[in-house]
């Protein structure tokens, strides 16, 4: 299945890169990835889309986790 988070980030050099990890290593494979920042904001906006078999409330409880991380919602792709 395709599952689609949508994430507000801190803007720390490394959150993409723990965002990433965390994704392949709970066995989600990222398949796009698309943000912005709003205007002199220090947070980004950040949609990624993911594929995998597992329940997407494993992902969504260790990204929540995350320093960087402030929220974090998921949804089915249809």
């Amino acid at each position: 299945m395709r599952y689609q988070f949508e994430m507000t980030l801190r803007r720390a050099e490394g959150a993409l890169v723990r965002v990433l990890g965390t994704t392949e290593r709970r066995g989600f494979r990222p398949l796009s990835f698309e943000g912005d920042t709003p205007d002199g904001g220090d947070r980004w906006n950040l949609r990624m889309t993911v594929e995998s078999d597992r329940a997407p409330a494993a992902l969504q409880g260790q990204l929540a986790k995350l320093y960087d991380c402030l929220s974090v919602e998921v949804s089915p792709c249809r």
